[in-house]
């Protein structure tokens, strides 16, 4: 009995009170949370409904959602997430909603340039932040990249490694890291326009995909979201922000 209360307890900490009174609730990858956070309004507004959501690396999200926080809907930054929870009887079937790209980031304009293999290996370059490699699909794209040119055995040592691809970000931009491997939507943000960027053309995409969970307490509310994230003010959004 003690051990089920915890468990609600430690649910219940999750989720701020706001988000026990919306309409939906929804679990998003960090890397989309500028885009995000303008298409909430425009779906609040066509609709009535509303949204709360909470923004962490995919890995932390799917955590929180087998140990049964009430999400409507997960929007993840893989497909190997949303897939294992449809596999496993958890969630509807999976679609892709964007396409992501890495990029590396510097707050600092000597820090880039057309060859970012230079630059992480660069002697000036003393911390290189990354989301992390296990948990964060951004990460391991970034860690991918690396291993393809060879270099990332020579640039582990300087790594600082972010639960997310946010804080991965918040580390270059706030000077914890010379440089830093981001997602390309990070490079739109006020704080992004600041710096400098390289787009890691050896990271794999980021394929993101999403789904409704069967557990989901407000089902037809989510389906409304997916219908319009379809529409093209959403789109129109997404390449705003460099995806596919």
């Amino acid at each position: 009995m003690k051990r089920i209360v915890s468990l609600v307890l430690a649910i219940c900490l999750l989720i701020p009170n706001a988000a026990l009174a919306a309409d939906l609730f929804l679990a998003q990858a960090a890397n989309f949370t500028p885009v995000l956070k303008e298409i909430i309004p425009l779906f609040e507004k066509a609709t009535g409904l509303q949204v709360d959501a909470t923004y962490a690396s995919t890995g932390k999200l799917y955590g929180q959602i087998v140990n049964n926080a009430p999400y409507d809907m997960l929007l993840a930054a893989d497909e190997k997430r949303p897939d294992k929870l449809h596999a496993d009887g958890l969630a509807e079937k999976p679609f892709v909603y964007a396409k992501g790209q890495v990029v590396l980031w510097s707050a600092s304009k000597d820090f880039c340039g057309d060859d970012w293999e230079a630059t992480v290996q660069n002697a000036a370059v003393k911390r290189v932040s990354i989301a992390n490699t296990e948990t964060a699909p951004y990460g391991t794209s970034s860690m991918k990249a690396m291993q393809a040119v060879g270099v990332w055995d020579t640039v582990q040592p300087k790594l600082v490694f972010g639960q997310s691809i946010s804080q991965a970000f918040q580390f270059a931009s706030t000077g914890a890291a010379d440089a830093g491997f981001c997602a390309y939507s990070s490079v739109f943000t006020d704080e992004g326009k600041k710096g400098c960027f390289t787009v890691v053309n050896e990271a794999p995409p980021v394929i993101q995909a999403a789904c409704i969970l069967k557990s989901a307490p407000h089902p037809e509310a989510a389906k409304k979201f997916v219908e319009f994230l379809n529409t093209p003010e959403v789109q129109a959004l997404k390449l705003k922000y460099g995806y596919k």
